[in-house]
């Protein structure tokens, strides 16, 4: 009996031993996430006479418990819902189903503007309608902080009778938070909490409000009421304004402490479609891929073809090569530029020499002398202790002294942190070869300064050299006027376009750096949870800052022009944007110290009140946008996916993205060789034509437009036919052909030009990327 039950137990053992080890690969496989589901609307079966219906019959199919997180009709037709992947698998199969796509996570992109741009100055130039206030902005980030100034209605009329949203509540938000300027503000947390669980609303608030500062400052960029005496502690002071201050605000809150989840995205852009906004503007991106399987450009091409403009951030992986998103062309992609707004920080050495940094600190100065001067890589035990990390630093070695750290890995104000959680008196911060000489200045905790690679590298040197290094941190507030500017942000992303690289990106630059704009009251500037500090603005920096310039400028162009669409209003601000400062040099790329290219800067830096009459738009329209598709020789599934609609392309037309009418040319060359009759090789030439047809904005006077060319080299010749357009009535389109001949140069190489038409009063621009590969 005693031998059967030790067999007996030893059996029990075995059991749950296999139980256990079947049980992980089970686990593994029943592990659901997120997929977004592309149904083909018009072939729902006869039987059912509700989509919502055949879509939950669908999913159903192929699991009892999957529910629908979303349904879509305006962005995609189709759903969001959690299953496995062998799930997904099966529904890929059910009929009907066109994509079932897993959901990406999107990052954010992160009021001396309006006079930078010359907007007060022209004010007048802008027609003072009511037209302007019928303009409704809608903004997809972080939620809203509604008792902002810069949401003030004061003197605005009623809402537009167009305006289908709404104002919904949550934590913290009620109906009176709205207003006939903050006119609407939705939330979308069903991806994100499909991935996380419940918000914890002790952390973030379950609501359109933001407790970030991210939503606040870009929305109020794009679109904020005037403020005067705006600044942050004293920091930039004067009178706040956003791009288009007269226009309406929706927020769209899609972001979260863990995220931006494209099934929220997507179902936010659906929602703005049927809100009837005018102008969405998404300051984020994620991972690039096909056009048919990127949400956020499914769902901007459905906004675009109802008149939608979309603007999104170009990214801010600069300065490397291919570092773009948000690079369809039915989207307008913003880069990165600076103003001419500086705020001086000097690192004053023990040996006499001063460099020069930035800094927005506010706080107890320090004190009247020289401190002791120490290095974090000498002042910690840890790997990587130049960079200040939490935790690194050896407060024995660092109290009462100013601290040179370097940048990486963690953020900027961080490291301010890490050093005074120390004892550390102060900080000076050095860019590394990453950053070069690009400054963005930061609301530190601590006295602190930033400096760029050069001088941090002397400040080291300094430093590790002197037996008592000494040093100080002068700072000189606000300085206007500062030049050259604009240069392109080092941390701008960069073309060429990774998807379709016939395509120039970005399509221009506006103000991105030390941004000063709303802010969220449930944080301080640095965001930091130590920072106990609160402000009504703050300054900030990234494409995120740019991209709502941009926004809010095509809510003003789109004020004055009720008529054009989405792409003539892309087109008048890329044509008109400027690549030269007025002593006639190409604007810098801050990450080399020499000329920016296209490549950097797309068409150039905004210039609002140019765009105001540009003379003359290069259009399109969505049978275009449906071209381009085929002319990427994309499936009529994949064609479905992008457009929502059955489109075969015509197999006996010749579909080409040379014809593609955008208002940039990226030209892309093979090098050819040839074999010779003796066996030699010898490289040809390469002969590529591309067509573009103008339309005449500038009224029924028309004009005659002659054609110039810059050229890049003599390698590269090109030719326009005819050279010159004329115009007799408004709306007339008259068209040209540009032919680029060019020998054989070595794989990888660029070079690039510009063409310009004019008639003595308009200039109508479009810059030039060619590149052998």
């Amino acid at each position: 009996m005693g031998d059967f039950k030790v067999l007996s137990f030893m059996f029990l053992i075995l059991v749950v031993m296999l139980l256990g080890v079947c049980h992980v690969p089970v686990a593994a496989e029943q592990k659901k996430k997120t997929y977004i589901v592309h149904m083909v609307k018009n072939q729902m079966p006869a039987s059912f006479d509700d989509h919502n219906i055949w879509y939950d019959s669908s999913l159903k199919s192929v699991s009892e418990s999957a529910a629908m997180l979303y349904t879509y009709d305006n962005a995609i037709h189709g759903f969001a819902t959690r299953l496995t992947a062998q799930e997904a698998e099966s529904l890929r199969n059910q009929p009907g189903i066109l994509f079932v796509l897993p959901e990406m996570k999107y990052e954010l992109h992160t009021t001396r503007t309006p006079s930078f741009l010359r907007l007060e100055e022209n004010a007048n130039l802008f027609p003072v309608t009511d037209s302007e206030s019928d303009v409704i902005v809608g903004v997809l980030d972080t939620g809203v902080w509604p008792e902002s100034k810069s949401f003030d209605d004061t003197g605005m009329g009623p809402v537009p009778a167009s305006w289908k949203g709404a104002c919904e509540t949550g934590t913290n938000f009620t109906l009176k938070n709205c207003n006939r300027k903050l006119i609407g503000a939705r939330y979308f947390s069903a991806g994100y909490e499909a991935a996380f669980g419940p918000i914890d609303v002790s952390k973030e608030s379950k609501s359109p409000r933001d407790d970030d500062g991210h939503g606040t400052h870009t929305s109020t960029t794009a679109a904020g009421a005037d403020v005067p005496g705006a600044s942050l502690f004293g920091y930039a002071s004067g009178l706040a304004r956003g791009m288009a201050n007269r226009a309406r605000v929706a927020v769209y809150k899609v972001c979260w402490i863990g995220g931006c989840f494209s099934s929220d995205i997507l179902a936010a852009i659906d929602k703005a479609i049927d809100d009837n906004v005018n102008i969405l503007s998404l300051s984020l991106g994620g991972g690039i891929s096909d056009y048919y399987r990127d949400n956020v450009a499914i769902g901007a091409f459905s906004a675009t073809t109802k008149g939608i403009l979309v603007s999104c951030s170009a990214g801010n992986a600069g300065p490397n090569a291919f570092s773009l998103s948000n690079v369809a062309p039915w989207i307008t992609t913003v880069g990165a530029g600076t103003l001419d707004r500086d705020f001086p920080a000097f690192a004053s050495l023990g040996n006499g020499k001063n460099f020069s940094g930035v800094s927005l600190f506010k706080g107890d100065p320090l004190p009247e002398k020289l401190l002791p001067f120490v290095y974090a890589g000498n002042a910690s035990n840890a790997t990587n202790g130049n960079l200040c990390m939490t935790g690194t630093l050896i407060p024995e070695m660092v109290k009462g002294k100013i601290v040179l750290c370097d940048r990486g890995l963690n953020a900027r104000v961080q490291k301010g942190a890490v050093v005074k959680a120390a004892g550390g008196a102060g900080m000076v911060l050095a860019n590394t070869a990453a950053n070069g000489e690009e400054l963005v200045a930061d609301a530190h905790l601590l006295p602190a300064t930033a400096v760029g690679q050069e001088s941090g590298d002397a400040i080291r040197d300094y430093i590790l050299s002197d037996p008592n290094p000494t040093v100080t941190i002068l700072f000189e507030g606000t300085k206007l006027g500062i030049e050259p500017s604009p240069v392109v942000a080092a941390f701008s992303s960069r073309g060429p376009n990774l998807i379709t690289p016939g395509i120039l990106k970005p399509d221009l630059i506006a103000p991105g750096v030390n941004i000063i704009a709303g802010w969220t009251g449930a944080v301080g500037p640095t965001g930091l949870a130590e920072d106990p500090r609160r402000v009504e603005f703050n300054i900030i920096s990234g494409t995120s800052m740019s991209c709502p310039h941009v926004s809010g400028l095509a809510a003003l162009l789109k004020g004055a022009h009720q008529d054009w669409s989405p792409a003539a209003i892309r087109s008048a601000l890329m044509t008109t944007a400027y690549t030269v400062y007025k002593n006639g040099q190409t604007i810098l790329d801050i990450a080399t110290g020499k000329a920016s290219t296209p490549y950097d800067h797309g068409a150039g830096h905004v210039d609002p009140v140019s765009a105001l009459n540009p003379g003359l738009v290069y259009d399109l329209t969505t049978e275009d946008y449906l071209n381009f598709l085929c002319a990427l020789n994309y499936t009529s599934s994949e064609i479905y996916g992008v457009a929502r609609g059955n489109y075969s392309c015509d197999s006996s037309k010749t579909y080409s993205i040379n014809d593609f009418n955008y208002p940039s040319f990226s030209v892309t060359l093979e090098t050819q060789v040839f074999g010779g009759s003796n066996g030699t090789s010898t490289s040809g030439n390469s002969v590529v034509k591309h067509t573009r047809t103008l339309t005449n904005v500038a009224g029924s006077s028309g004009g005659t437009y002659k054609v110039s060319i810059s050229s890049p080299s003599p390698s590269v010749k090109i030719s326009v036919e005819p050279d010159t357009l004329t115009f007799t009535k408004d709306n007339e389109k008259q068209s040209y052909t540009v032919t680029f001949s060019a020998s054989s140069m070595p794989s990888n190489t660029n070079e690039f030009g510009r063409i310009e038409w004019s008639d003595g009063k308009h200039v109508v621009g479009s810059p030039i990327a060619i590149s052998w590969v």
